[in-house]
């Protein structure tokens, strides 16, 4: 009865009021399989932000309620990934055999070309987290005629150098606190580069406890939260997205996202580049974030750092993220 007054409550305030707004969920036929395509808005003139989830496999569907503020000022589309929440429903399992960055990353293209002609929109925004930083950058870089700018938070840069700094830290911290169970655990598995998914586990697992507290709160209470009292996300959805972030992934594409180094795909962009980071994160190191932020040569660019926040800064400070998009992305779209 409480999950469904929450329910109730949540559905109410996620409602679309104006008769301008648009209110769309639907399977788009994208790299030739379904795919699943959430569009929300309070006015279908404003820009529209493309929001690429992380993972493999995390969808960000139950959290549309965290994003529901960016709809006043934004087209905000939710897009469930080849092998993520809803798409995986479509496909099945089978999918993960698919699964390559190459291949999603012109999924994105495909969906980026379906919204401008959907939305009637000349170009949108690309906002991108973590996993969905590797496939943006590669989208911007091919395709820049189709982004007004790009977003980037928790942007992976290099991926195994990040790793290594991160592995370094955690075990410094865990020897400081005496803590032999994750020192020793860590000291087997060794450092970065990993050449198993169960070291891949092992490192996360130790990680967790000794994040910043806003990303232990994002990873627990904040997803549970959310999760179990999203409006339209039955247990089916819930079981669809532990799968597609735990189990259809393969360690192929773990191997691909782990040791990904964007910098080799180039600094020139064609379009406005702008990084919102957490100055503590511990999975995309801030500091090579900054390191590939100097080299880019762009049309316009801007960094900003949150202090004290983590790689889920996005969901710990969404409103402040909305501030930023508003004052310094939003000015550049609105013209597309």
């Amino acid at each position: 009865m409480l999950r469904a007054h929450r329910q109730g409550v949540t559905a109410e305030r996620l409602a679309i009021h104006n008769p301008n707004g648009i209110e769309e969920a639907m399977y788009v036929k994208i790299g030739g399989i379904d795919q699943w395509v959430q569009i929300r808005g309070q006015d279908r003139d404003n820009p529209v932000l493309l929001c690429l989830h992380g993972g493999p496999g995390a969808t960000w569907l139950p959290l549309t309620a965290v994003f529901a503020p960016w709809e006043k000022d934004f087209t905000v589309t939710q897009w469930d990934q080849r092998g993520a929440g809803k798409s995986l429903e479509a496909s099945g399992p089978s999918i993960a055999s698919t699964m390559s960055i190459e291949r999603m990353a012109d999924d994105g293209i495909e969906l980026a070309e379906f919204l401008r002609a959907h939305l009637k929109k000349e170009k949108i925004i690309l906002f991108a987290h973590s996993w969905g930083s590797i496939l943006g950058v590669h989208m911007v870089l091919k395709r820049p005629d189709l982004f007004s700018a790009y977003v980037g938070t928790g942007q992976a840069v290099q991926m195994t150098r990040s790793q290594q700094i991160s592995y370094g830290h955690l075990l410094e911290k865990a020897r400081a606190a005496n803590d032999k169970s994750s020192s020793q655990a860590l000291e087997r598995i060794g450092p970065p580069p990993f050449d198993s998914m169960q070291k891949v586990a092992v490192y996360f697992q130790r990680l967790e406890p000794y994040e910043v507290e806003p990303d232990r709160y994002a990873q627990s209470e904040l997803m549970g939260r959310t999760v179990f009292s999203a409006p339209n996300f039955s247990l089916r959805d819930i079981l669809s997205r532990v799968r597609g972030f735990e189990s259809v992934p393969t360690w192929s594409l773990y191997q691909a996202m782990l040791s990904t180094d964007l910098s080799l795909l180039g600094s020139t962009f064609k379009i406005p580049v702008f990084f919102f980071q957490g100055a503590q994160d511990e999975v995309t190191e801030a500091s090579l974030v900054q390191e590939y932020f100097d080299k880019i040569d762009a049309p316009h660019k801007q960094i900003v750092l949150f202090e004290g926040e983590g790689h889920f800064a996005v969901l710990t400070q969404p409103d402040r993220f909305l501030k930023e998009l508003d004052t310094r992305v939003r000015p550049l779209a609105v013209q597309h």
